[in-house]
């Protein structure tokens, strides 16, 4: 009998966020288990819901979605996106620079497939959200992460990025508000971006899709609004700031040096059309979800059920001995630190592992991030504070007994 195995180019494909501890929580699942997620941030999971006038627009307007539109997208949705862009800041972009898909995952395959050959290089932040890594090496590319440094606020080294370009580098991506240390990048750390990718002609990659999602007054600065001489792909979407996350439905803008990029964009085009278009029910959404009141401004501030989960966690962390963890700026995660000193931790994703099978706690290890070290978990702040503070209390009893 022959078998089927799976293509090559999957062998240094790597997704743990979804990997081997998760299969093992569906197993205590189907055991009658109760398990706490915190692996995944999922805001349908923990009644944070899609706010109910966009809900009501989906569904008012779904007879409109029995059929292909175009593969760019709905016109109405993109032109939405487009003055989205007018209040960020980003100059020139007109409604064919604009690509909706569903989510913004397949937009970042999508443009890797486009930009890249066998052995091009993106350089991509440690630590990372997976997916950028995964894309790259599915592209037949060459990821090569850059540092981020902890005692910097999880800034991006530059000094790092520069010594890691070379002829091959194509891109540089960023993701900001980061997933998942939850820093959220000044405009003196992108103008130091911006001239790298100057110097050296490289593309720059956006990841902002928590773009809203800010504490402490925190600003964000989309880069793309700060150049018109460089390449950007920016990318976005209502799975966070909206809470849309099972919607699917994301944007990809191509902004500043589009001169230079024609037949890159024919490629893009290229694949976008053989997709036939996204879904169209999710494109619905989009239009209302840019205009009008912004729900997430409530959640995010003193007194709101993210800045409150956010505090809960963050201090509960800080407080078991032998854990440290930086204050997120943005986003819905901490990624706290194990001093080795107190854990001397060999395999992280057993850590987690045991944690999983002890305290029925799902979290993600930090080397599922692609950073070199053993001694960082990954937490999501999406349940209610009582739950996490139950979470938070088992998990420094865990780590007490693991010390021992």
């Amino acid at each position: 009998m022959q078998n089927f195995f799976k293509s090559a180019k999957l062998d240094n494909v790597c997704y743990e966020i979804r990997g081997v501890v998760l299969r093992e929580a569906r197993r205590l699942e189907e055991e009658g288990h109760r398990v706490l997620k915190l692996n995944i941030g999922n805001p349908a999971a923990f009644e944070l819901d899609v706010p109910e006038e966009i809900q009501q627009d989906v569904i008012y307007n779904m007879h409109q979605a029995q059929g292909y539109v175009e593969s760019k997208g709905l016109f109405s949705a993109r032109k939405a996106v487009m003055h989205y862009c007018q209040q960020r800041g980003i100059a020139k972009v007109d409604i064919d620079d604009i690509y909706l898909g569903n989510g913004v995952s397949e937009l970042i395959v999508m443009s890797m497939q486009a930009l890249l050959n066998t052995g091009d290089e993106v350089l991509i932040p440690a630590p990372d959200y997976p997916l950028w890594t995964a894309a790259v090496t599915l592209s037949s590319g060459k990821p090569v992460h850059y540092r981020c440094d902890e005692q910097q606020d999880w800034f991006p080294d530059i000094d790092d990025i520069r010594k890691k370009i070379t002829r091959r580098t194509r891109a540089i991506v960023l993701i900001n508000p980061n997933n998942p240390t939850g820093a959220v990048y000044s405009e003196e750390l992108l103008e130091q971006v911006l001239e790298l990718a100057r110097e050296h002609n490289l593309i720059i990659l956006s990841d902002e899709i928590y773009d809203k999602i800010l504490y402490d007054g925190t600003q964000h600065t989309s880069i793309a609004s700060m150049a018109d001489d460089v390449l950007f792909f920016t990318y976005n979407g209502l799975s966070k700031n909206y809470r849309a996350a099972g919607y699917r439905s994301g944007w990809m803008i191509i902004s500043g040096a589009k001169h230079k990029a024609r037949d890159l964009i024919e490629g893009i085009d290229m694949l976008s059309n053989m997709r036939l278009c996204a879904n169209v029910p999710a494109q619905l959404a989009i239009q209302t979800s840019l205009g009008g009141y912004q729900s997430i401004n409530d959640l995010v501030a003193p007194g709101g059920r993210l800045y409150e989960q956010r505090e809960t966690a963050w201090r509960m962390l800080n407080d078991i001995p032998g854990v440290s963890c930086v204050k997120p700026k943005g986003a819905l995660y901490l990624f706290p630190r194990l001093d080795p000193k107190h854990f001397p931790v060999v395999n992280d994703e057993k850590l987690v592992l045991d944690l999983l099978l002890q305290e029925k706690i799902l979290l993600v290890q930090g080397s599922a991030f692609n950073i070199d070290d053993k001694q960082h978990l990954r937490v999501v702040f999406l349940p209610r504070a009582d739950t996490l503070s139950d979470a938070m209390g088992r998990l420094g009893n865990f780590l007490e007994h693991y010390r021992q």
